[in-house]
């Protein structure tokens, strides 16, 4: 069994911290520059790999080289292709309607209120869900199966999303498909290939410190709130309250699984 720098992966968390808020801060800085807020979700992506490149950088001498590199790796290629992503698909647009619904019923000081629900939320949970590459970075034997089964499951979530993401924006820059509902490639097997996606990442990854029992008992709290998020939280149930009266989602809804993929259903 591998063994464990725990009190080197302690020292480190503060360094993480400043890493996960710092993004944040940053971004509600730009945010309030620019009078948007939807940014902060470019912002996601881009502190998990923040994150994990500190991670990387003082974890040196204390872990496996090659565990260290590929945790490293795995999580910059997710989060700064999710923060492209999201750039992209918000460009020229105003504000996103989740942020001004919630600003618009904040009591006291909006900016205060975006800064405390929005921006420190975000990067707490950046922190928390990113136990899992902070502490892989902090085995010191070489790898084993769970590491290449982390990366196996990780590559199947990154190609659902990235693959995912790209038919929908081709999907959508077609004017003939202007209110109709996505339900062609991964889309017809699953309503959410995206958030799926990232649940098999974030769980692959959690696989790399699945050899050390005491790291598992810490960290698997990161890949169950994720998990909730993308499931119940502000993922998959949200978009569908507000995806319920379009037309045809119903009956979308009807033949296509809601997260995990299986063969749309016949009519």
């Amino acid at each position: 069994m591998n063994g464990f720098d725990g009190a080197a992966f302690a020292q480190a968390l503060g360094a993480c911290a400043g890493a996960a808020f710092g993004v944040m801060l940053v971004t509600f800085a730009l945010a309030l520059r620019k009078g948007v807020h939807r940014i902060v979700d470019v912002a996601w992506g881009v502190g998990f790999a923040a994150v994990a490149l500190v991670s990387y950088a003082l974890s040196a001498g204390h872990g496996d080289d090659v565990r260290r590199l590929l945790v490293t790796v795995l999580t910059m290629v997710w989060g700064l292709r999710l923060a492209v992503h999201i750039a992209r698909r918000g460009r020229g647009h105003g504000e996103d309607p989740r942020y001004a619904a919630m600003l618009a019923k904040a009591r006291g000081n909006p900016v205060l209120h975006a800064l405390w629900k929005v921006y420190l939320l975000q990067g707490a949970l950046v922190l928390l869900v990113s136990l899992p590459v902070q502490a892989a970075q902090y085995l010191t034997g070489p790898l084993t199966w769970w590491s290449w089964a982390g990366t196996a499951l990780w590559s199947v979530g990154f190609c659902f999303e990235a693959v995912g993401d790209r038919q929908l924006a081709r999907f959508k820059a077609d004017p003939a498909h202007r209110g109709r509902i996505m339900d062609r490639g991964l889309w017809s097997w699953t309503r959410h290939p995206n958030y799926f996606g990232d649940f098999c990442v974030w769980w692959g990854l959690f696989l790399f410190v699945c050899e050390q029992p005491a790291v598992l008992g810490a960290t698997i709290v990161a890949p169950l709130v994720m998990s909730w998020l993308l499931i119940r939280g502000s993922g998959k149930a949200l978009l569908e309250r507000h995806m319920a009266e379009r037309p045809g989602f119903a009956e979308y809804r009807a033949r296509t699984s809601g997260f995990f993929p299986r063969p749309p259903r016949r009519a």
